[in-house]
């Protein structure tokens, strides 16, 4: 620090975005997922954008507790919201009386304001991609207890003893979290071009219109009230988690 102000050293950042670099594109290439994490203003648009832009998973409007250590739930909440958007394709809404497809509707909006970024999100990633791994310390916590790898822009506020590969940077700043982001997001994109080269595939996130900004933040107005922990998992069933992620 000079004169209270934290001075970040680019040339460490730099040459440990390199390493973050090469492990990100060595998950990809091993047919891996990394999910993306930022729910602060600063980081939301661009987590969405590079996220998509690479055929990864994110998490960039509010993370509930349990995302990861309780998947299996997760992984109910998500075939429920597929299921409401293919009777929302095809024009089931339309059929209803007025009052259940609202009732549906709403239920629509809530499922996609939480897992629209991980909808296609079949097992747990094979590393998590943080910006401000402070304020998504949950996130941090269950990657940590389940051994999933994180990488994360940490600014001089942030624990980096909990972070698996640190990119020292200004989390508040737009274009540092543009650039780095879009820096990860290369690396899975060179990631998945080795591992398509070798028939190891992994699904694209579709490339449709994600909830607007706009109806985000009118849902968010009536989910403040709501519980952002998912129904805490049993000690059993994390057991079968972690046994499950081990075995594949």
């Amino acid at each position: 620090a000079r004169n209270g102000i934290h001075i970040i050293d680019l040339q460490k950042t730099v040459r440990l975005l390199d390493d973050a670099w090469d492990f990100t594109r060595n998950v990809a290439a091993s047919g891996r997922p990394v999910l993306f994490v930022g729910t602060k203003k600063q980081a939301q648009e661009t987590i969405q954008t590079e996220a998509a832009r690479c055929g990864m998973y994110f998490v960039n409007r509010r993370w509930m507790g349990g995302m990861l250590t309780n998947f299996s739930t997760v992984k109910k909440r998500i075939e429920r919201l597929q299921e409401l958007r293919k009777m929302q394709q095809e024009g089931q809404f339309e059929q209803m009386p007025k009052k259940e497809a609202k009732r549906l509707t709403d239920e629509l909006d809530r499922l996609m304001f939480h897992f629209d970024g991980i909808a296609d999100m079949k097992r747990l990633p094979g590393a998590l991609y943080v910006v401000d791994p402070r304020k998504e310390h949950i996130a941090v916590t269950e990657a940590n207890r389940l051994k999933i790898p994180v990488v994360a822009i940490t600014d001089s506020n942030c624990d980096p003893d909990l972070i698996t590969y640190v990119i020292p940077g200004n989390d508040d700043a737009i274009r540092a979290v543009k650039l780095l982001t879009g820096k990860i997001a290369d690396a899975c994109q060179e990631g998945r071009q080795e591992a398509a080269a070798r028939g190891e595939i992994l699904p694209e996130v579709e490339e449709r219109e994600f909830l607007e900004t706009p109806r985000y933040e009118e849902i968010e107005e009536y989910l403040e009230d709501e519980e952002d922990y998912l129904p805490t998992v049993s000690e059993e069933e994390f057991s079968r988690t972690v046994n499950d992620e081990e075995a594949r």
